[in-house]
């Protein structure tokens, strides 16, 4: 323990009330409370013990500025700190008290004794206040109210401190009803704040859902109401049973023990648990491991912290509900039918041990709440027999054949998706059906990708399945909400939904390991086996169509036919593509864009013409070619080109060309071509139409060995992201190149913006040399991922190309790079396929050698290594 009376600075004499005293006396008492840390003393000594020494700290500085010789003004904690809750980096809240407004003379005093707080590098909070002004200012701000409830004396005139309490323990002031509104709503705002979720990836341990501000809020409301100053004075007041203060009590703990090891860490205030510090918290919390499993199995323990706080938090503010504002008259209750009955909108067991002698009518709960849109929740006594039959459980509810049937009924029913499963994940219950969910509760994923744990990420997919349901949601995903209404049975997509990444945080495959999951659940569930199938097929292949669309050239027919093979029937088509968007946009809020949008609409409509045709009947690739090449002329000769022209223009692109390109974008490259004054110019091309949710740019020009990594570093120094890239070279040696580029925001680039990016690209085009690499710094929240840099060549059945696979960690001027690297070594770059995922590209690029043929076993080490070399000069320090 901290020996406070050797670091006391009550004893500190005038003279050594200096900065530099005072502050190796703060660095002595914070390493002497490290040490006491990693020695495991009680985390919630160590935070009383630190309100503690600043106390007297404080109190010490009072007296040295001569404030105790004023009549009727104190020194007062609020907040936090007037808990006596005082973490390493805590904000230390104080008030400057007087009964009156204080004499000018004393202004200058406060300033000094403020400015030294700072110059010791405290984090204070203050304000200078009469208590006239205190209680003006607390009734038009809730904030300064809440932290006035918590106000403590720390030295000075006790009768202005007790001036001000008696005011405060009024019941005029903020009566309790209006308290009690005003702290749900702002903790209601709060949650939304952090998407009505603890569990993303890189929690705030005070503010997120379920964190010690959920606590507080409880706290808050108690003191104000009943006056109750603690968790433990709640108890006797009837709101908490001793379990569940206990429970409390530990909750808190375990967070404040978080917080005080990620404060040790930090320079700067933060209680975002942010992958940068995870896995030294967990190291000094003592979890031990290999690999990623200390930071796993801490965040597992907090994220059901969290939850247990959640269902706390929502029984006693219902508790709250009933007490205060229907000050504690119960509700007429409403019988539903033997067992349940609804009370307002709260639905309530008529039984007070229905869940310990029937397990299956737990299940019966959740499908009154689907039936009845008017539930909104469950009873505080249902809710806590509810805890009690979890906790008690001697098997999974699955195993119960009654249990089966209900749960199949509510897979079944249309409202379950979002009346039913978010709050039975949230009590429990599907952990408490499923062992398979148990393990994916609190499950973490290492990167920045994803923005949710397991549990929380298929719990948001299932809402987006809903959501495909409403035709006001057809701008943003058309084919889903076409394709959705008229699939026969949705329940087998919510199945898929529930077990698709069941299998992550076990080792090996998820998708395998969950396949065979589905199916077994499945049949277990008395479903036929043809729907098995189908489940444990969308289970194995979920990810099929987004890395199909995002990794492959969708564009080439036999990609098609490739895809369509496995997809094989129209119903598996349209059953993937719901599974598949909905799995993006639960990933993350912000990865739902117009560009993969646009990608998974074209390979959606080309593989479904590709299984109505017949996978029998491949597309004909000259009958493509020739209605390309007629549509584009019609367009042509009707803006007065003759048949002529265009024809000597086409004589000199390849076929490949007018097969991977639309009859409009023929049309408008040929527009372009033939109406160009001097042919010396590279002619660059902005489309003002986006094109898959992105803005199509278009470089026509003689061939030089740096125009792919001149142009991708120019947009790369312009901050343009090109995610997809075409490269075509004519018969006479001119190079026809398409990318698809959009801005920082993943949006077109702005119109207005096109001739200044049209006036530097034929710059650094017809300056030939490659342009410098714009270094940038690292982005802050990539420094602390380590990707390797790997490249894969992968057999096509192109005997003259080479197909690499470049992942890498996704660092600004990457792209640039690679191209440079191309030039460096004189290969041929023939398309490009640029995906992010999260911190770490994945490109694929067709390639040739400098003989325009496959790469050999030499060139492809020679060309991994020059990667390998040039990537790390960009990779962080």
């Amino acid at each position: 323990m901290p020996n406070l009376d050797a670091l006391s600075p009550i004893k500190l004499p005038n003279d050594q009330l200096d900065i530099q005293t005072l502050r190796t006396l703060l660095q002595d008492f914070s390493e002497q409370q490290k040490r006491c840390f990693f020695e495991r003393q009680p985390v919630t000594n160590l935070v009383k013990e630190r309100s503690d020494f600043m106390d007297a700290l404080l109190e010490r500085l009072w007296k040295h500025f001569g404030f105790h010789q004023v009549e009727g003004v104190c020194l007062v904690a609020v907040g936090g700190y007037g808990r006596s809750e005082l973490h390493p980096l805590s904000d230390i809240d104080i008030l400057i008290l007087s009964k009156r407004t204080l004499k000018e003379e004393w202004v200058p005093k406060i300033s000094e004794f403020v400015t030294l707080l700072w110059d010791l590098r405290l984090e204070v909070g203050h304000s200078v206040r009469s208590v006239k002004e205190c209680l003006q200012v607390a009734r038009e701000d809730l904030t300064v109210a809440t932290n006035l409830q918590e106000s403590r004396l720390i030295c000075g005139s006790q009768d202005c401190f007790q001036s001000l309490r008696n005011d405060i323990d009024s019941d005029e002031f903020w009566p309790s009803e209006i308290f009690y509104k005003a702290k749900l709503e702002e903790q209601r705002e709060r949650h939304a704040r952090y998407h009505d979720t603890g569990y993303n990836l890189e929690p705030d341990i005070k503010s997120s859902p379920g964190g010690l501000r959920d606590i507080h809020t409880l706290s808050w409301v108690a003191r104000r109401h009943f006056g109750a100053t603690s968790l433990l004075e709640m108890s006797h007041h009837g709101f908490l049973t001793d379990a569940e203060y206990r429970e409390l009590q530990e909750c808190q703990n375990f967070l404040w023990q978080i917080r005080f090891a990620l404060h040790i860490e930090l320079k700067r205030y933060d209680n975002r648990l942010s992958f940068a510090y995870q896995a030294k918290v967990a190291e000094n919390l003592g979890f031990t491991g290999e690999k990623n499993q200390p930071v796993e199995r801490m965040m597992k323990e907090f994220y059901r912290t969290l939850r247990r706080i959640i269902e706390l938090n929502k029984m006693l503010l219902k508790l709250f509900d009933q007490a205060i504002l229907n000050q504690g008259k119960l509700i007429p209750a409403e019988i539903i039918n033997d067992d349940f009955q609804r009370r307002g909108h709260l639905i309530e067991a008529r039984k007070p041990a229905l869940f310990q002698a029937r397990p299956d009518t737990i299940l019966d709960m959740f499908i009154h709440i689907a039936n009845d849109s008017t539930i909104t929740g469950v009873a505080p006594p249902t809710l806590r027999q509810l805890r009690t039959a979890r906790r008690r459980l001697n098997r999974f509810l699955h195993t119960i054949p009654e249990a089966r049937e209900k749960f199949i009924t509510l897979v079944r029913h249309p409202n379950a998706l979002t009346k039913a499963f978010r709050l039975m994940h949230q009590l429990g219950v599907l952990s408490a059906y499923l062992p398979q969910w148990s393990q994916i509760v609190g499950q973490m994923q290492f990167d920045l990708f994803h923005v949710y744990t397991v549990d929380e990420h298929s719990m948001r997919l299932l809402k987006h399945i809903h959501k495909f349901s409403f035709a006001k949601n057809r701008e943003k995903h058309p084919i889903c909400c076409e394709v959705l209404p008229r699939i026969q049975k949705p329940e087998l997509l919510t199945i898929a939904a529930i077990f698709h990444d069941i299998g992550k945080g076990r080792g090996g495959d998820h998708s395998v390991i969950g396949e065979k999951e589905a199916y077994d659940f499945c049949i277990e569930h008395d479903l036929s086996k043809p729907e098995a199938k189908l489940v444990a097929w969308l289970v194995r292949n979920h990810l099929l169509m987004s890395v199909t669309a995002q990794k492959r050239d969708i564009q080439d027919p036999e990609v098609i036919a490739e895809f369509a093979k496995k997809v094989k029937t129209e119903e598996y088509l349209e059953f993937l593509v719901c599974l598949t968007v909905a799995d993006i946009c639960a990933t993350n809020p912000e990865l739902w864009n117009s560009w993969k949008r646009s990608l998974l609409t074209e390979l959606f409509y080309s593989t479904q013409r590709a299984l109505r045709r017949g996978l029998e009947h491949p597309v004909d690739v000259r009958d493509r070619i020739r209605h390309n090449q007629q549509q584009a002329s019609a367009v042509l000769r009707s803006q007065g080109f003759t048949p002529r022209e265009i024809e000597v223009l086409w004589q000199r692109f390849k076929a490949d060309y007018f097969l991977r390109h639309t009859p409009q974008q023929l049309a408008w490259h040929a527009q372009a071509i033939l109406q160009q004054e001097d042919p010396d110019t590279p002619l660059v091309l902005i489309n003002p139409q986006p094109t898959r949710g992105g803005s199509e740019l278009f470089v026509y020009t003689k061939d030089q060995p740096v125009l792919f990594a001149s142009v991708v570093a120019e947009l790369d120094r312009r901050n343009f992201n090109v995610h997809d890239a075409q490269v075509m070279v004519s018969r006479d040696g001119y190079i026809l190149d398409t990318f698809i580029v959009l801005d920082q925001n993943n949006q077109p680039i702005e119109e207005r913006r096109h001739e200044a990016v049209i006036k530097h690209l034929q710059h650094v085009i017809k300056d030939g040399r490659l342009t410098k690499i714009k270094v940038r710094r690292t982005p802050r929240n990539l420094v602390h991922f380590k990707v390797k840099t790997r490249t894969e060549f992968i057999e096509t059945k192109n005997a003259k190309q080479t197909l690499m696979e470049l992942v890498a960690l996704d660092t600004p001027g990457l792209l640039a790079a690679v191209g440079a690297t191309f030039a460096e070594l004189d290969l041929h770059l023939h398309s490009a396929k640029i995906t992010t995922i999260g911190e770490r590209a994945e490109d694929l690029f067709i390639i040739t050698s400098p003989e325009g043929k496959k790469l050999d076993a030499e060139l492809q080490e020679t060309l991994r290594q020059k990667l390998i070399e040039n990537l790390s000069e960009l990779a962080p320090n």
